[in-house]
């Protein structure tokens, strides 16, 4: 075993208890396994310390095998033992602590009504739906005023009770998915604003007609009326239907787990399906919103009482800012705080509609009720 060498007797000896000798006996030397023996099959490192949990080893080029590096782990990968040639990832329902030699276990995540983003939000949101039935009810209580009769009461009423129902959408996105909300809250919010955006435009489109029916011989005056403004709103209604029908068969939402995302955090969460079709309901939406400012910004400076259309295209432009910066925002989030930017957009857009076009006339009924007279409809047409 150990070649070149000579071998000798060793005695050894024991001493009991009283301290008298035994009898010694003798065995050989290369029976015993000396410190160098040992390191022959089962070397150890002579160039550094051992690598701890936390880190790899790797071989440095061109130094004995027993010499290495030690490198820590990647961002998402543990090792929990000394001198592990590679780290190892987590499993997908835990992620690794500071130290990178634990897999901890994620938290659930959601949208709640307990914590303070979510208490904000739905506080927010009612609080605009309480704002949304005051109007509503001073509008119903004046109804015969010449600032409510101007310009269409029926379709009036019908925006209003849409960004009543627009600042309620909020409350399907706050809280545990479930099947039903995650149907319900994109649908409904996309049938709910198409409404609201094709009153605006049926609003619009009204004021337009009505004063190229003013000129001598047009043949607008057939063309101008309540019923043109319900088939607007109701055309619009239905091809929005139709295209979230259409998703609903395709590739509808439903719960999902999104453990990906966030590092520390399994995400509940609705998958939308087809991507495709949730932009499509936005889409067709946005568009309304454009033709409905491209509208009221022409019509904006023709000489009708009370005409709306300077408001509106002040709202339709706050809207469409909202919006457009949605969507790289929404895009470039993650987790529960996607749902947040959404339901910022809904209300933020929604108090757009409501702020711009309705204050006005609010302050009119309320603090400057000598304005709503017949004889100041004739003064501001003039």
């Amino acid at each position: 075993m150990f070649p070149n060498q000579s071998f000798r007797r060793v005695k050894i000896g024991k001493i009991d208890s009283l301290g008298i000798q035994e009898k010694p006996f003798t065995i050989h030397e290369d029976a015993i396994v000396w410190p160098n023996q040992f390191n022959q099959t089962r070397p150890i490192s002579i160039c550094n310390d051992h690598c701890g949990s936390g880190y790899s080893r790797t071989k440095k080029e061109g130094k004995p095998f027993c010499c290495y590096d030690c490198i820590p782990c990647p961002e998402g990968k543990i090792s929990n033992q000394e001198d592990m040639d590679d780290c190892f990832q987590c499993t997908e329902d835990q992620y690794p602590n500071i130290g990178q030699d634990i897999c901890l276990p994620k938290d659930i995540s959601f949208l709640s009504y307990d914590e303070p983003l979510g208490i904000s939000l739905v506080t927010l949101a009612l609080l605009l739906t309480f704002t949304t039935t005051l109007v509503l009810r001073i509008f119903i209580k004046h109804k015969e005023t010449p600032i409510v009769k101007a310009n269409n009461q029926t379709l009036t009423y019908v925006l209003l009770i849409a960004l009543f129902l627009s600042f309620l959408c909020p409350l399907l996105f706050i809280g545990q998915p479930t099947k039903i909300t995650c149907l319900l809250r994109q649908t409904a919010f996309g049938v709910i604003f198409s409404v609201a955006v094709s009153c605006i435009l049926a609003k619009t489109t009204i004021v337009v007609l009505a004063f190229m029916a003013t000129k001598p011989d047009s043949r607008m005056r057939r063309w101008v009326g309540e019923n043109l403004a319900i088939s607007i709103v109701l055309f619009s209604f239905l091809i929005q239907m139709m295209i979230c029908s259409a998703w609903m068969i395709v590739a509808p939402p439903l719960p999902d787990l999104d453990k990906h995302s966030v590092t520390k955090e399994i995400v509940l969460q609705c998958n939308e399906g087809s991507v495709t079709m949730f932009y499509c309901v936005l889409g067709f939406m946005g568009m309304l919103a454009i033709v409905s400012f491209t509208v009221a910004f022409l019509a904006r400076k023709l000489p009708d009482s009370f005409n709306e259309a300077k408001f509106i295209t002040f709202s339709m432009l706050v809207f469409c800012s909202v919006w457009l910066s949605f969507v790289p925002t929404y895009l470039s989030t993650k987790g529960k705080y996607m749902v947040a930017v959404e339901i910022f957009s809904i209300l933020a857009s929604s108090f757009g509609l409501l702020g711009c076009i309705f204050s006005p006339k609010c302050y009119i009924i309320l603090v400057r009720p000598e304005l709503n007279s017949r004889g100041q409809l004739s003064i501001r047409k003039n």
